[in-house]
């Protein structure tokens, strides 16, 4: 599997683009708002303007993850990030992750994001399954991967304490043949 070519995808609503140190400004706004935060958890260390950049910067030279910025297609503006990460060759599969700040709710930006790189996962780079896990409060991110076709596997109740409250973190995945189905219709 060769992660180091990083592709962009086009859909009708977003472009899905590799990283450059320039948007570490925006991407360290999106990390640090409220909502972003209830839903992935506070960033385990400071998020310095160099920190941002080294780790934006150096994203399109990883060969075992891919991790791309979404772009609102109408005006090119960055509003989140998706990733296919923790590569597992014997089982041909990946943990996908995204971020969505404000800027791209509630548009549908965030349910073609996740198509276009699943589908790319699937089709172009030969994954069998890949997988996630999202707060069971986290009801936005549940309904996009649903309707993009991932299967509840189980729920980790309690998994975790959140401001003060015990919550559950839902395991999803979807398989390469379950994606050749969902393409067809």
């Amino acid at each position: 599997m060769d992660f180091s070519v990083k592709p962009t995808l086009t859909g009708d609503r977003t472009v899905l683009r590799p990283f450059t140190e320039a948007d570490a400004q925006v991407m360290g706004e999106i990390i640090e708002d409220p909502e972003v935060i209830r839903f992935t958890g506070d960033p385990s260390h400071e998020l310095t303007p160099e920190r941002l950049r080294s780790w934006y910067g150096s994203r399109s030279d990883q060969p075992d993850r891919l991790d791309l910025a979404v772009t609102d297609r109408a005006n090119g503006e960055l509003v989140g990030e998706v990733v296919l990460y923790e590569w597992d060759p014997q089982a041909r599969s990946c943990t996908f992750r995204t971020i969505i700040g404000p800027k791209g709710r509630d548009r549908g930006l965030g349910t073609e994001a996740t198509r276009l790189i699943v589908g790319h996962g699937f089709d172009q780079l030969g994954l069998h399954r890949i997988e996630l896990e999202a707060y069971g409060h986290n009801h936005r991110a549940l309904r996009v991967y649903e309707k993009v076709g991932f299967v509840v596997e189980g729920v980790r109740r309690e998994a975790e304490s959140r401001d003060g409250e015990w919550v559950d973190s839902v395991v999803m995945a979807l398989l390469d043949r379950e994606w050749a189905a969902l393409s067809r219709r």
